[in-house]
């Protein structure tokens, strides 16, 4: 049973706002809802930005960095080499981490070979297949105008690829041997309740950091009492005028003696701290690290003399664990890709299960320092010495992340 395009269509509609929610938070382009009705005129309309989501995703999207493929038997890994991987796999985990699911779009070149590009979660969406993690029909929009709408779409099937105008025309068809539509999802913690996954940027992460930007709205008011305090005059005749806008930095004010011989009486209010507001952001910092995995380090606050690389691996060991994590779910949807890629290539409906035993690698999650390569290498001697050729240049480059000379000469 197929859903349709039209369905499609709104389903897409349905999640496009929160996928651009997200990204303006990654983009710091969101806007600050302003509460305080106690905050002058003039400084409402002062607009900050605060890049504590874009630093949670690119911490862990850096981290993930994919090398290859084992038990590669239908050489995707050159199917990618071709289509620009460094880029390729870049673009498809960063937009994961922020819109939940990014997609692969496969297509043919005038060649015949198979062609692989990035869409964000907010241009596609499908059917998706618990069991294979692959898509039954799918839609996306391939390219919108200026004003965000629709210029070319496309709607896949399997073994049938179509595609429509903005007026919603069918302008090509291009027919593959692919059993399943040539759009794969890359999902970032996938479950049960939903398959295509869940953001980096959570709702937790936003309101976060919009009471740390009313924070800083607030240290912005203060600080204008902070630099000219307030100051008073006591003593002042009834019938006496005072020019408020004469009292600036620059100018000396008279006051005369009144009738019984007085002066008038001046003094100063205190001025406010502004250590609250200072702590009330480390506050909201400790909480958008305890969110996300980060350390207060990460976001600004220097807490300690630099770490060693077994330091910054237990401080960041809920980051650890969420980057392997994803590490499984990404590398699901790129054998996925290069599975249909190989089905285009040969023009050849292969079948899933043949490309069970590829399983997508990554570089190290946190790259020893020249310390750690020290204790390894003792490590790995001891255990080769215990079992004879259990570490081979293929588990020392999963450990290292270096790559022997050996192999090259």
């Amino acid at each position: 049973m197929n859903y349709g395009i039209d369905y499609l269509r709104s389903k897409l509609s349905q999640k496009q706002s929160r996928v651009e929610l997200r990204y303006k938070y990654y983009e710091m382009k969101q806007a600050m809802r302003k509460i305080s009705a106690l905050i002058p005129e003039e400084l409402r309309t002062l607009s900050y930005t605060l890049g504590w989501c874009g630093k949670a995703v690119d911490t862990l999207s850096d981290r993930i960095v994919v090398d290859s493929f084992d038990g590669d038997i239908a050489g995707i890994g050159e199917i990618y080499r071709l289509n620009n991987a460094d880029v390729l796999y870049g673009s498809a985990i960063l937009s994961a981490l922020i819109s939940s699911c990014s997609f692969l779009y496969l297509g043919q070149d005038d060649a015949g070979y198979p062609t692989i590009e990035c869409i964000d979660g907010g241009n596609a969406t499908g059917i998706i297949d618990a069991r294979t993690n692959l898509l039954t029909e799918g839609y996306a929009v391939l390219r919108r105008d200026d004003y965000g709408e629709v210029e070319l779409e496309v709607y896949f099937l399997p073994n049938r690829t179509e595609y429509y105008n903005g007026k919603g025309q069918l302008v090509d068809v291009f027919v593959h041997k692919a059993p399943y539509p040539l759009l794969v999802p890359v999902i970032f913690r996938p479950d049960a309740h939903r398959p295509f996954g869940h953001s980096r940027i959570s709702r937790a992460c936003m309101d976060i950091v919009q009471s740390a930007l009313r924070t800083l709205l607030r240290t912005e008011t203060a600080a204008e009492f902070y630099s000219v305090p307030q100051k008073y005059i006591l003593g002042l005749e009834n019938p006496a005028k005072f020019n408020n806008r004469a009292a600036t930095l620059s100018s000396f004010l008279g006051f005369g003696k009144d009738r019984d011989g007085q002066h008038p009486t001046l003094g100063q209010f205190n001025a406010g701290s502004m250590e609250p507001f200072v702590a009330q952001t480390k506050m909201l910092a400790s909480l958008f690290a305890a969110e996300t995995g980060l350390t207060l380090d990460d976001l600004g606050f220097t807490t300690e003399n630099p770490a060693s690389y077994d330091a910054i691996r237990a401080s960041h060991e809920q980051l650890r664990l969420t980057a392997r994590r994803a590490q499984q779910t990404f590398g699901t949807g790129f054998v996925n890709a290069g599975y249909l890629a190989a089905c285009i290539r040969d023009n050849y409906g292969y079948e899933r299960k043949a490309f069970a035993g590829t399983r997508c690698t990554y570089l190290p999650i946190f790259e020893p320092d020249a310390a750690a390569l020290g204790a390894l290498g003792d490590a790995i001697f001891k255990i080769n010495q215990a079992s004879e050729g259990f570490f081979g240049a293929r588990n020392i480059r999963a450990a290292t992340g270096m790559e022997s000379d050996a192999e090259t000469e």
